[in-house]
């Protein structure tokens, strides 16, 4: 039986970095994997997904409506678009973190309200401010990080040695401040 997790975002959040970081430790733990991600208008701020599928045998990485196990999402409003891909008894990590879209900066359309709220009505949801955390260890950008740590956990992937494949796929003068966010992401959830 397979399991699966999207992580949705916005261009320039480290979706797919934290994706790649996933399914490496995934295969490197003898699990066969399938990854799929569509960048999109991703460096002009647009939506960025990646489905990752993982078992003993995975046929293809696409996961159809309803079949996520998990839906991690680094920009609050991801979360409410992806959120038909979960299954209903499936696990939500939302990051409380809001990104206005072209239409919201022109003044044309306005962020909705109580995204969180509908969220949390509809499945079991964790909201987390990545962005805050990712301050305290002095590094905003090790936000995606801190969402993997999240995923490790909620899935039950603490064996596999993400010291190593942070190590071996982040640059030297990150390596320290990844291995803390992917720990503080552990106990987040």
């Amino acid at each position: 039986m397979s399991k699966s997790v999207i992580l949705v975002g916005v261009g320039g959040q480290g979706t797919i970095l934290a994706s790649k970081l996933l399914t490496t430790g995934l295969m490197e733990a003898g699990y066969d994997v399938k990854m799929s991600e569509i960048h999109g208008m991703s460096q002009r701020g647009g939506s960025v997904s990646s489905q990752v599928r993982y078992g003993e045998k995975v046929e293809s990485p696409v996961i159809e409506t309803g079949g996520a196990d998990m839906l991690v999402s680094f920009e609050k409003m991801e979360a409410l678009r992806w959120l038909k891909y979960l299954k209903p008894e499936g696990k939500a990590v939302v990051n409380d973190y809001q990104i206005n879209s072209m239409p919201i900066l022109n003044g044309k359309a306005e962020y909705p309200s109580g995204v969180l709220e509908e969220i949390s009505s509809k499945v079991e949801t964790t909201v987390i401010d990545a962005a805050k955390h990712a301050e305290e260890l002095g590094n905003s950008k090790v936000m995606n990080i801190i969402l993997l740590g999240t995923i490790i956990k909620a899935m039950g992937l603490e064996q596999i040695d993400w010291n190593k494949i942070v190590k071996e796929n982040v640059k030297p003068q990150f390596v320290d401040v990844n291995l803390k966010a992917i720990d503080l992401g552990m106990n987040l959830v």
